[in-house]
């Protein structure tokens, strides 16, 4: 009995020191971003040496992946679905936005500090599958009911990817825009794209 509570005490405090691991990790990717995070600075501020740090996670990787899993369910973006019963895409797009950018805007440091990285470090991308993945996904529900002329579904795919980019609702705040205007920026823009008669083709974002 007595080895048996040392074993599941033992299996306890590796469990906390994972824990502890792992939320040092997210709380410094969020203040400071993924590439200017060291292994040092994470074992310092969980409490526990460094090589502590690669016995719970002997690759970077590893980490990384764990940290993100558990941040995005933690904390996982508006889900789209809830906006196809909105049958007025104008009122849909406004509907989605709003949540989008409430979200942006309770998370803001996270995500500047976080998808800076991926953006200067495109090989991070596939720790971040559920913001990228949840983001297309919203820009398709956003696309439909649209009356389309000419090249609107390629103008219109652009446009809504622009107008549910956390870069772009950044910009807009920073140049001192609420919420609001910039809800109402957008649908602008978006529905201008949806009318849009010329057969020049959009351009291509950045991949």
């Amino acid at each position: 009995m007595r080895r048996r509570y040392k074993l599941k005490r033992r299996a306890q405090q590796q469990r906390d020191t994972r824990r502890r691991i792992v939320e040092a990790t997210i709380e410094l990717h969020s203040k400071f971003g993924p590439m200017r995070t060291s292994i040092l600075a994470i074992a310092e501020r969980a409490g526990v040496e460094r090589p502590t740090v690669y016995r719970h996670f002997p690759t970077t990787d590893e980490l990384f992946a764990t940290c993100s899993d558990h941040y995005w369910k933690r904390h996982p973006l508006p889900d789209p679905d809830s906006w196809r019963g909105i049958g007025d895409p104008v009122i849909r797009l406004r509907h989605g936005l709003k949540q989008l950018y409430a979200y942006y805007r309770q998370h803001e440091l996270t995500l500047w500090n976080v998808l800076r990285d991926l953006e200067d470090h495109p090989e991070l991308r596939r720790f971040a599958r559920h913001p990228i993945e949840r983001l297309q996904q919203s820009a398709e529900v956003l696309s439909t009911g649209w009356r389309r002329r000419g090249q609107a579904p390629a103008w219109l795919q652009a446009g809504l990817g622009h107008a549910t980019d956390f870069f772009a609702w950044r910009s807009l705040r920073r140049q001192g825009l609420s919420d609001g205007k910039v809800v109402e920026f957008m649908r602008t823009m978006v529905a201008a794209f949806a009318a849009q008669r010329t057969t020049r083709e959009p351009i291509r974002p950045l991949r």
